[in-house]
């Protein structure tokens, strides 16, 4: 069984998709899976599940706007019920007083723009996949 999940979370699911093709090139599938919701509703749901079954949590990747609920809305449910998850926004509609905020809160470790390049990206991930394989070292 998987140790580790990374989830991904955007009402596109074109991002999804995109996104989980590019963090397949640097995550480990033996160790850790990628979740990917277009419903931010459903998220919460599923993360208990997860930590229930003893799966840890690497990062979470929440666009800003969606329907239903926002990310930082999002993002601030999650937080508060599980504090040690670690929070990255990809979005193209966050304006820098919402990143500014949930960065004060210490809710965001960081911020990626759409359009992202998957070299950024790769560089915002990999300090939190470089914990996980010291840990498992």
């Amino acid at each position: 069984m998987h140790k580790y999940a990374v989830v991904c979370v955007d009402d596109d699911p074109l991002i999804t998709s995109m996104l989980s093709f590019q963090l397949r090139k640097i995550i480990n599938p033996k160790t850790t899976f990628i979740e990917t919701y277009s419903k931010p509703t459903e998220v919460e749901e599923h993360i208990e599940e997860l930590i229930n079954f003893g799966v840890n949590l690497v990062f979470i990747i929440v666009d800003y706007q969606m329907p239903e609920m926002n990310g930082a809305e999002l993002i601030r449910k999650l937080k508060n019920k599980y504090p040690w998850i670690s929070c990255i926004m990809l979005s193209g509609q966050a304006n820098d007083l919402i990143v500014g905020e949930l960065k004060e809160d210490k809710l965001l470790e960081k911020y990626i723009a759409k359009p992202w390049s998957e070299d950024d990206l790769f560089q915002i991930v990999k300090p939190f996949l470089e914990k996980i394989a010291e840990d498992n070292g």
